[in-house]
């Protein structure tokens, strides 16, 4: 047997992937027992543990190797299948879980412009992964191999990989009227934030605070804050009175029109560069990825302090 076969890279995947031997098992039509049996076979050949048998489950930098080049060899086929269709149109059995192609992108940009961009390769029949992220973090997911991309605030540029600028997106402040009425009825204000809640994504969302950071010139904030992990639900819960959100001004446009919402600080957004990063490698499937999400960004994200079109 081949010593990294690709039943054995599968399994490591599947366990990474899943979160645990049950869950891989299940997803690999093979027994609890068999899953181990391959992941410590896979180790003796490697010379080295490949998982962190703890909770949650984290693969070791030799894993996280082995998981790229998984990853890698995903890639490989599914340029070989994309390159097969257009040879012998309707001749595709469907997407295989190996098959998969997996990006991680920030919950504000697949709120926003990212899911449009990648329409016309879902509608090829792109076997697409989305994990998503707080826009500082999904960079992680590259780190150890898990993605072949990611959309990330991050601009250091990891080994073995490549960036691309997208653009900033704007982030405003925006209340309900009744909740500017109850918390801050004469404005926002250097002591008045206080007393406004704050509705955060979750904790590692620290925009609410860089954003009265910025505009009141303070180094330290502490915020009354409250945690609803969606980009809608964080709208939503601002308009139902809920307390003050930082959040895309891509997302709110049409409620601060009809005023269901109001801008806290007019004329003031805070601007958050986004970068893709993806694996440096010739693939036909990366370079489609790449040019379809560098394109959705110029029409909808900042470029030199302008405003980018409409997103529709």
């Amino acid at each position: 047997m081949n010593r990294f076969a690709p039943e054995l890279l599968e399994c490591l995947a599947a366990i990474v992937e899943e979160g645990g031997f049950e869950r891989a098992a299940k997803r690999l039509s093979i027994t609890q027992s068999a899953v181990s049996q391959r992941l410590r076979a896979l180790e003796t050949h490697a010379g080295t543990v490949l998982i962190v048998r703890r909770h949650p489950l984290k693969p070791t930098p030799a894993g996280r190797l082995l998981l790229k080049h998984t990853m890698q060899l995903r890639l490989l086929h599914s340029d070989l299948e994309h390159d097969l269709r257009k040879l012998s149109p309707g001749t595709s059995n469907g997407a295989r879980e190996e098959d998969r192609v997996s990006i991680a992108v920030n919950a504000d940009s697949i709120a926003t412009w990212a899911l449009p961009a990648l329409d016309a390769l879902m509608q090829q029949g792109l076997p697409l992964e989305i994990i998503t992220d707080d826009q500082d973090f999904t960079q992680d997911w590259l780190r150890e191999g898990q993605v072949l991309g990611c959309v990330t605030t991050l601009q250091q540029v990891l080994r073995g990989c490549k960036i691309v600028s997208l653009g900033a997106m704007a982030y405003v402040a925006v209340a309900s009227k009744a909740a500017i009425e109850r918390f801050c009825p004469d404005g926002l204000s250097p002591h008045s934030f206080r007393k406004m809640p704050f509705i955060a994504f979750n904790r590692k969302d620290d925009l609410q605070a860089e954003f009265i950071s910025r505009e009141f010139r303070m180094k330290q904030v502490n915020l009354n804050q409250c945690f609803v992990p969606s980009s809608e639900g964080q709208v939503k819960a601002a308009v139902a009175g809920w307390g003050a959100s930082v959040v895309p001004e891509l997302l709110v446009r049409p409620l601060l029109d009809s005023g269901d919402l109001i801008d806290l600080a007019p004329g003031s957004a805070l601007p958050v560069e986004l970068y893709w990063h993806c694996w440096n490698l010739e693939s036909t499937l990366l370079d489609s990825l790449t040019r379809a999400i560098t394109a959705a960004a110029d029409r909808c994200l900042r470029r030199d302090g302008k405003n980018a079109k409409r997103l529709d």
